[in-house]
């Protein structure tokens, strides 16, 4: 974690996810080669460059702790029902562990109807809508890795949750809407805005944990942030040289929030490493 000072004078928290990420890992690495080697597959129809980057480094990241990625490239041209077959006959074969299914989807391709193919059980990312129906319902499931990132991050720091006020910005079903029932496991008392949320920041401002998962770079600025509030920044927005940058003003934001999650650096290594924890412990479900 890195301090600094914003102009108000008071030292800024940065939370990096490396340490924790590191410290999954490890776990993560102890766990597959304690018994049969994990497998995880990934199912890809697509040719945005961003999403096979971060397949590549799933790939590379799961080498790294004794984990087999298959990844199954179907091409952009892939129609549903081909993406349904090879989810069906993944989600069937016991060689595999874990699996998950990559987006963007070609033209006429559901998310949400795909990940029904997926065995709830094999589910690591969480998004068969039985494993977020199990979810809301505060049964067992693997929770999309993105929320529980979040979750995981705050827990890392010592943010307490029990009783304080979150706002979650985004209501979708991989971040917004699984991170708000987890938050609400944890007793806080959670509102979650999005796009027609009006006057977003009288509500964001009264937040002491706030959680920005738009997809909209510099979104919340500022005025959206009350004095000392918790800052988990989600988004994952490209540059146009190349890099990315979150959904929160960085450097505005900096200036008020008591802590704050960098874009690179933050939530990201966290996911991963989740994401290849639950694959570890899917290979040893009973």
């Amino acid at each position: 974690m890195g301090d600094r000072r914003g102009t108000r004078g008071d030292l800024l928290k940065t939370l990096t996810g490396k340490d924790l990420a590191a410290a999954i890992r490890a776990q993560t690495q102890a766990e597959a080669t304690a018994g049969t080697q994990p497998r995880l597959a990934v199912v890809v129809a697509t040719a945005d460059e961003a999403s096979l980057w971060y397949v590549r480094s799933i790939a590379k990241a799961a080498a790294g702790v004794g984990i087999a990625c298959d990844v199954v490239d179907l091409g952009p041209g892939a129609d549903p029902a081909q993406i349904g077959e090879t989810l069906a006959r993944l989600s069937a074969d016991p060689q595999v562990h874990g699996l998950m299914l990559q987006t963007p989807l070609p033209p006429g391709a559901s998310a949400q109807e795909l990940a029904a193919a997926i065995d709830p059980r094999k589910d690591v990312d969480g998004a068969n809508p039985l494993s977020l129906g199990r979810l809301a319902a505060g049964l067992p499931a693997f929770p999309p890795a993105t929320a529980a990132a979040v979750l995981a991050l705050l827990d890392h720091y010592e943010v307490e949750l029990a009783g304080r006020r979150a706002v979650v910005v985004g209501r979708s079903t991989v971040v917004g809407k699984p991170l708000a029932h987890l938050l609400l496991d944890r007793h806080a008392t959670v509102t979650v805005c999005h796009s027609r949320t009006r006057d977003l920041a009288a509500v964001t401002s009264q937040a002491e944990v706030l959680v920005a998962a738009v997809g909209k770079a510099g979104l919340i600025g500022a005025a959206h942030v009350a004095t000392g509030a918790v800052v988990i920044d989600v988004g994952t927005n490209p540059t146009d040289d190349g890099g990315l940058t979150g959904d929160v003003d960085f450097e505005a934001v900096s200036a008020v929030a008591g802590a704050l999650t960098p874009v690179p650096g933050g939530v990201g290594p966290v996911t991963t490493a989740l994401l290849l924890r639950h694959t570890a412990r899917a290979a040893n479900l009973p």
